[in-house]
């Protein structure tokens, strides 16, 4: 019986495959006898208990290694090795487990607003990417840490910023970056604190009627007219005697000057004039 080493007609070949794809390792070998076969990765030999999940076979001198559903584990050098009484031969190959990747992209971006002082603020992004991006908030360009005033929140793909008190001068453009191995995105709004307004002071008005505006009226026209008299009794009492020159009145705004009739007395000295004339003729 003629006896032949192991040979691989068809050797492995290299495999990139997606994380969560299956991954399928084939070799063909002839040989006689038939030769038996070994899988190992890295240099350890392989086997179900080493590596759950994956399938091995061999028939009609092909050999197979499957792996249902690959992971960033299972990268690495395979090898199969055949072996019979003549020979052996072996074959090696990588595996390449790469993740799917994706941009960071907002579902749901920043919206702008405006809120009262003293107020509560939240502002919520949600964003996807392979693999998750990492995210973070900025003010005015410049990076928010989370702190008991601004919190920062992520529940699955949702990122808030949570303001406890809003005052004025958190007033701003505010922005939130994504970043993950494929790429970067960005997305801004603004936020306007408004501070508290001073109560306005009510205006009273008063409302009078036409009577009483005629009475107080009245009541100052004869205050007037009062100080008036007061004013030329004065007058009369300074100057005494017998009077001879009208004495000037002031005239109070509204009232009409009362009419006065005085007579003037003869000149004294005119009446001595004339009589010591009529003594000297």
């Amino acid at each position: 019986m003629t006896t032949q080493a192991p040979t691989f007609t068809q050797p492995l070949q290299s495999v990139v495959a997606l994380e969560g794809s299956a991954a399928t390792f084939e070799a063909q070998v002839s040989g006689s006898p038939v030769p038996e076969v070994s899988w190992f990765r890295d240099g350890q030999v392989l086997s179900a208990a080493a590596l759950p999940g994956i399938h091995m076979s061999f028939s009609g001198g092909c050999a197979t290694l499957r792996i249902p559903a690959v992971t960033a584990a299972h990268s690495g050098r395979f090898s199969v090795r055949a072996t019979n009484g003549a020979g052996q031969a072996t074959s090696t190959a990588e595996l390449l487990v790469t993740a799917e990747t994706a941009p960071p992209n907002f579902v749901q971006r920043l919206q702008s607003s405006t809120v009262r002082q003293g107020s509560q603020v939240r502002l919520d992004v949600r964003v996807t990417g392979i693999p998750s991006p990492v995210v973070k908030f900025y003010r005015e360009g410049a990076e928010i840490q989370s702190s008991a005033d601004f919190r920062i929140l992520q529940e699955g793909d949702l990122y808030s910023l949570l303001i406890a008190e809003a005052f004025p001068e958190d007033s701003g453009t505010y922005s939130v970056s994504a970043t993950n191995s494929s790429g970067r995105a960005t997305c801004t709004a603004e936020l306007l604190v408004q501070g508290e307004e001073p109560v306005p002071i009510k205006k009273t008005k008063m409302i009078m009627s036409t009577g009483q505006m005629e009475t107080s009226q009245t009541r100052v026209d004869r205050k007037m007219e009062a100080s008036f008299q007061a004013t030329t009794m004065m007058e009369m009492h300074v100057e005494g005697g017998m009077m001879t020159q009208h004495i000037a009145h002031k005239t109070p705004p509204r009232v009409p000057p009362k009419p006065t009739s005085r007579s003037r007395s003869p000149h004294p000295t005119s009446r001595g004039r004339d009589a010591s004339s009529h003594l000297h003729l």
